[in-house]
């Protein structure tokens, strides 16, 4: 699958905080059965690693990894079985690691100077982040003027409430949103029930 084929799976890419191993795979089961297959764990706990393995043994399941920034990150991330990448930034050493390994890879933009870095490095799909701070909604359609090519998944700040109004926009492809996994013990009916109003955004 190439980053455009996994940001296509489904208009909500849930963003995973996991704080305890054991919470990761019934969130992973109900954020599949509720429609969102495609997984963002989050670099930012202990467990996140651990977390990657176990949720990418649930079946239906696209695990990748977020907060990755720098080489090391990455390779321990594709040690951990994740199937993308996600970057709140792009360097030019990031990027051209994970072009090297083959790994589906969304590093973060924010302006048109970002862009212009990951085209040159011959990438065309972009994290808009923080969506929200960065200038919401209209700053993206004023980025995505002059980059026809590339495609966008904003994530920061969006919600349930906000998410079709990104959605509508042309490059945009699908939102990150941490709204559809609370962090802590799951409630597998609760997310999955999250996850199907978020699925249904496709529409």
């Amino acid at each position: 699958m190439t980053i455009g084929d996994i940001m296509q799976t489904a208009p909500v890419i849930p963003v995973i905080v996991v704080d305890e191993v054991e919470h990761a795979r019934p969130l992973a089961r109900a954020l599949v059965a509720g429609g969102l297959p495609v997984l963002e764990v989050t670099l930012r706990t202990p467990v996140a690693l651990d977390a990657i393995r176990v949720m990418s043994e649930v079946d239906g399941a696209i695990v990748g990894a977020g907060t990755v920034t720098n080489q090391h990150e990455l390779a321990e991330a594709i040690d951990a079985g994740s199937q993308f990448i996600v970057s709140p930034g792009l360097t030019e050493p990031l990027g051209k690691a994970a072009i090297r390994a083959g790994i589906p890879f969304l590093p973060g933009i924010a302006n048109a100077g970002d862009i212009m870095r990951g085209l040159d490095l011959g990438l065309t799909h972009f994290k808009f982040f923080p969506a929200m701070a960065a200038g919401g909604l209209p700053a993206l359609k004023a980025l995505a003027a002059p980059f026809s090519q590339c495609r966008f998944c904003p994530t920061g700040g969006i919600s349930l409430a906000d998410a079709g109004e990104w959605l509508a926009l042309d490059p945009v492809l699908c939102v990150g949103g941490s709204w559809v996994a609370p962090r802590g013990p799951v409630n597998e009916k609760n997310v999955e029930a999250l996850a199907r109003e978020a699925a249904a955004l496709a529409g």
